[in-house]
């Protein structure tokens, strides 16, 4: 079976500003490993994802609608766990809305295309699947504890 061709279009303009931002926050770190700034960077590297795949015209029309869900949870001042209340704990919904948001549209979009729009360190689809484990160990622990103690 012979997989589809996708042409990575590269855009300077449209990555200049973020990857200038980024690249002066993120920690240099040896032999190629992420310091504290990547980890910190995580977050906002995967909403600026969201938003580039938004933004491609080779993303279906339904990834972008996910996509445009994700972002918009993000920059809604409604949130069920509100940063202002929660501090930095309040960015743990929208981290796990975005993480389901490219765990879904990773379905639909070729890999090539996600990768060329990552900023991050890394491979972006490993990144993602870490994060996305994480989440829904996260997610499916609390998720299982809150039902055995509404069953008992």
């Amino acid at each position: 079976m012979k997989e589809d061709v996708v042409t990575i279009d590269l855009n300077p303009r449209e990555r200049r500003l973020y990857d200038r931002v980024r690249a002066s926050l993120a920690d240099v770190q040896p032999a190629g490993r992420s310091g504290v700034g990547d980890v910190l960077l995580l977050f906002p590297d995967l909403t600026v994802l969201l938003t580039r795949l938004l933004r491609d015209r080779r993303v279906p029309l339904g990834s972008k609608f996910i996509a445009l869900l994700g972002v918009g949870y993000v920059l809604s001042p409604l949130d069920l766990m509100p940063a202002l209340i929660f501090g930095p704990l309040g960015w743990l919904d929208d981290a796990l809305v975005v993480t389901a948001a490219l765990s879904r549209i990773l379905n639909d979009v070729h890999p090539d295309i996600v990768r060329s729009h990552w900023s991050g360190k890394g491979d972006a689809l490993a990144a993602i699947q870490r994060v996305t484990g994480w989440s829904r160990g996260l997610v499916g622990g609390r998720v299982r504890n809150a039902v055995r103690v509404a069953v008992r």
